[in-house]
């Protein structure tokens, strides 16, 4: 003969069928996962000066590429594409102070 789990009766009024209780399961104590390697080593003491020196740059491209006529400095070649060169030099300098710590 097998035995049964206990069961319970639903506190309803239509008849309605024994449902067995459910079993209380153990959770298991919290641990906390082992820590990473050390801190991050610090950047050099070049790398904040060189990006918001190429900040700098890149709004002075700018300057000169909008006050020159035709867009013909700071390298006449390629006119209107100094404006690309200018905003390429300043979003180098940003990427870089997203690094920075």
């Amino acid at each position: 003969m097998t035995t049964k789990p206990p069961l319970l009766t639903a506190p309803s009024q239509t008849g309605a069928t024994p449902v067995p209780e459910s079993k209380s399961r153990k959770k298991a104590t919290y641990t906390p996962p082992p820590s990473k390697a050390a801190a991050p080593k610090p950047l050099p003491r070049w790398f904040l000066p060189v990006s918001l020196g190429l900040m700098i740059l890149g709004l002075l491209w700018l300057v000169v590429t909008y006050l020159s006529p035709g867009a013909a400095y700071p390298v006449p070649g390629i006119g209107q594409w100094n404006l690309a060169v200018g905003f390429t030099i300043i979003i180098v300098g940003f990427g870089m102070l997203t690094r920075w710590r």
